[in-house]
């Protein structure tokens, strides 16, 4: 790995290592010699934790004594990544760690992976609230996440000997956790169940059970700009943990019940909710991690105040709603408002309505949380109160509005009727500032389909923030020899922190020798992963091949199934000979994905696509053209030594699905070209980077809706299936066992969704599809046009730093801005 530059601390190595030493020896009663990996991974974490600290305590005095209202940013992901390596680059440590471990005689690529990742997050959702922390505090923005300390996060994925996903808990909390400090005295009280009596005139919560959430803070150091903000996780614990009286007449577990009803809220990330317990235990996570934030958020501002001034709370702080799971934070914060503070209900609401903002980050109905009336009731019982009257006051507003009933009937929050359903997208748009979606087009989409209502009689409210990636940890530390040959090309690494600068390498795509050196660096990244999937799963990778990547989450408008339906497709006509395996453009297939463990058809999409890679990769009539690989437990690292080595990115989803995608933003970062649809952030990659340098295929989110009105999820997706010999002969080889050992009932339910629904369009894009790999093949035949591509591809993609979605909220949506410049600590460099 070569060597990254960095701001310094003013610290020499020797200094640190002692530092090191002193950590090992007081903290972990080791010495060097003694000290294991995990020993000097703990040391080196605390020590450089240690050199964040004056600057995490001077931000927070400022955020509070000052004048900048804060951001909060409310999220039940948080997908950090290994912190170590990012900490000693904002710290100004890294050249000083290296020299350190080289003199206290360890391996520093080995100490960096001994940390284990956080279960944190599950996908893009998560991977964004990390990179907007990042950027907040790299601006100088004073900010809070808020989020749940959860104990095995989300699963940890393996696979069984027939493909199939089976899900393990992610004991990433099992060792120390260097970065996390455990604050006992900063708990917070969380009810719930109860009633809701008449005392005195007034409506008073009377809860049957309470925990206590224990925040948990990681240090978010900025980027060369001298501020430390904090990430707050919450953590549940039991009042009284056991009841001796119980445990001494022998009932052991009785005796334990109330700890784990508490800890049971933070042990797992979106605990499987098809059963009404599931169902029960996500709104418990999600009022468990708002309440105690709130709460924390009106004492951090009013420090020691009985009685604060509660109307200017907007004023301190701002609240953005990491899609519905945070919403039932507008109706905590009108309790709290009402209920412990005295006011009024029209002051309350004044109040919590220039708090909040919502990021939609979906265009799938049943991804938009509804919540059965009951369920509230019975956890959160003065909460339904609230939301009813929400819901009643917001009925007689669309009233005065509008003469449409029908309207106003859609627009409800809570339905009526029998079963009453709380619409939280519902209850966050009426209750919040702004509303926003996270690309162009997701945006425009939110505007005129989801919440088309909404828009129509409230379009101030709605905004766009096309997304970003932090370039720090997906540019800098996971593509140093691309970070270090991007410096040389423009004289200086300030884009590292202004990515906007990246245009200065546009010029050079007209230069053989740099377009040849920036063509080096993808081949020794190639060669690095083929290197990291053999020690680490076994797998033979041949560098030589294109590297063709789809990574993300598994869901079918993300459609892995049109990936792998079109690698059967090639394998088939490679072994018929009717492709020549002379003239194939020689192809390594990764995929990486995690499917929700109730998700039937999207795990026996993983179960597919690990018997087309056993029967590809053994099969030796094709052996060194194509080969098909799904690494398990796809996660950060794994992202991290794969991105940088990627060739060819995989975006197809359905055109009009996908919000926005970040997973493109950092491929093409790193100079991997795209091979995608009109949809999400695509749109905007695609006119950014150049038509030219982007492969576009598939259908318009207007042709989508044409072809739906058709009746197309009625069974005509059989047509494309009869009138496209490739396409059938695939599914036909699902169907008839080729991949399954001969059991035909395998695939059953895949096969007969593609043939009778489709609702994703799967087979009416195939054909074209197939059609952008051949453009594809013949591009990369040409090296010299593919890497002139890939670089222009890196040199336009400045627009989709999180740093600039960040300055994009500021100024659309929070309407704050960083600290006073005469209060920010001086740089590093200065």
């Amino acid at each position: 790995m070569t060597q990254m530059t960095a701001p310094h601390a003013p610290i020499t190595a020797e200094a640190f290592a002692d530092e090191i030493r002193n950590y090992l020896l007081t903290e972990q009663g080791v010495t060097p010699q003694e000290a294991t990996v995990k020993d000097v991974y703990v040391a080196t974490a605390k020590a450089t934790r240690n050199h964040l600290v004056p600057a995490w305590a001077k931000t927070r005095a400022d955020m509070v004594k000052g004048n900048t209202k804060a951001v909060g940013y409310l999220s039940a992901e948080f997908l950090l990544g290994r912190q170590l390596r990012n900490s000693l680059l904002d710290a100004g440590l890294s050249e000083q760690f290296s020299k350190a471990m080289a003199e206290l005689g360890f391996d520093a690529n080995e100490v960096v992976f001994s940390e284990p990742e956080p279960g944190l997050g599950n996908g893009g959702l998560g991977r964004l609230a990390a990179c907007f922390v990042d950027s907040l505090a790299s601006l100088g923005v004073p900010a809070f996440g808020y989020g749940i300390q959860y104990q095995y996060g989300i699963f940890r994925q393996e696979f069984d000997d027939q493909g199939r996903q089976y899900e393990r808990a992610d004991y990433w909390l099992t060792n120390e956790n260097p970065w996390g400090h455990t604050d006992y005295n900063r708990d917070v009280r969380v009810n719930f169940g109860g009633s809701v009596q008449e005392k005195d005139g007034k409506r008073v919560w009377v809860p049957d059970w309470s925990v206590r959430a224990i925040p948990v803070d990681y240090l978010v150091p900025g980027y060369e700009s001298g501020r430390v903000n904090t990430l707050r996780l919450w953590t549940a614990k039991a009042y009284h943990e056991i009841d001796l009286r119980t445990f001494n007449r022998g009932d052991y577990y009785g005796a334990v019940h109330n700890q784990i009803q508490a800890e049971d809220i933070t042990k797992i990330l979106y605990p499987e909710d098809s059963t009404p317990q599931g169902k029960e235990l996500r709104l418990q996570q999600q009022y468990f991690f708002v309440s105690a934030s709130l709460h924390d958020a009106i004492r951090t501002f009013y420090p020691g105040q009985e009685k604060p001034d509660l109307t200017t709370f907007p004023t301190k702080i701002t609240f953005q709603l990491n899609d519905t799971h945070p919403v039932i934070g507008i109706p905590e914060l009108m309790r709290i408002l009402m209920d412990e503070y005295g006011y009024d209900w029209d002051t309350a609401w004044d109040v919590t309505t220039r708090t909040f903002n919502y990021t939609c980050h979906t265009l799938l109905p049943e991804a938009l949380e509804v919540w059965p009336a009951d369920l509230i009731g019975k956890l959160l019982p003065r909460h339904l109160e609230i939301i009813r009257k929400i819901n009643e006051n917001f009925v007689k507003l669309l009233s005065s509005l509008t003469d449409d009933q029908a309207k106003i009937d859609r627009m409800r929050i809570v339905t009526e009727g029998d079963n009453q359903q709380v619409r939280m997208a519902y209850l966050a748009t009426a209750g919040g500032s702004h509303v926003n979606g996270v690309a162009e087009l997701h945006s425009q989409l939110l505007k005129d389909v989801t919440l088309r209502d909404f828009n129509d009689l409230f379009p101030a409210k709605f905004t766009n923030v096309t997304n970003g990636v932090t370039p720090r940890r997906f540019v800098r530390i996971a593509n140093p020899r691309l970070s270090d040959l991007i410096t040389e090309g423009l004289g200086t690494d300030s884009w590292v922190s202004d990515l906007s600068k990246l245009e200065g390498l546009v010029p050079l795509a007209d230069d053989d020798e740099f377009v040849h050196r920036f063509a080096e660096v993808k081949r020794a990244n190639k060669r690095d992963f083929a290197a990291f999937a053999k020690e680490r799963y076994g797998f033979e990778v041949n560098p030589n091949t294109m590297f063709d990547s789809m990574i993300k989450r598994l869901h079918e408008y993300k459609r892995q199934s049109l990936k792998i339906l079109a690698v059967i497709s090639r394998y088939a006509s490679l072994k018929s000979g009717q492709t020549k395996l002379e003239d194939f453009t020689p192809r390594t297939v990764i995929f990486g994905a995690k499917a929700a463990p109730g998700y039937a058809l999207a795990k026996e999409t993983i179960q597919l696509i690990n018997n087309v890679s056993r029967v590809i990769n053994n099969d030796p009539e094709v052996e060194g053209k194509l080969n098909v690989l799904f690494p398990w437990n796809y996660n950060i690292e794994l992202a991290q030594n794969l991105i940088p080595a990627t060739e060819l990115d995989e975006q197809i989803s359905q055109a009009g699905k996908e919000a926005s995608g970040t997973g493109n933003m950092k491929f093409a970062l790193n100079g991997a070209l795209t091979v995608g649809t009109l949809d999400g952030a695509n749109v905007e990659i695609r006119d950014r980077v150049g038509h030219e340098n982007f492969f576009l295929f598939g259908m318009t989110v207007d042709e989508v809706e044409d072809l739906y009105a058709k009746g197309y999820d009625k069974g005509m997706s059989r047509q494309y299936y009869e009138s496209d010999p490739r396409l059938k002969q695939a599914i036909d080889m699902v169907a008839d066992g080729t991949f399954s050992n001969g059991d035909k009932s395998t695939y059953q339910n895949l096969v007969n969704d593609w043939l009778n629904k489709d609702y994703f369009m799967t087979l009416a894009d195939f054909r074209a599809y197939v059609g952008i790999q051949a453009e594809i093949e013949k591009t990369y035949a040409d090296e010299k046009t593919w890497f002139r591509k890939a670089l222009l591809n890196t040199a336009r993609s400045g627009y989709f730093s999180s740093d600039r979605s960040i300055a994009d909220y500021l100024e659309r949506v929070w309407l704050t801005g960083p600290l006073p410049e005469d209060e920010k600590l001086k740089s590093r460099e200065d």
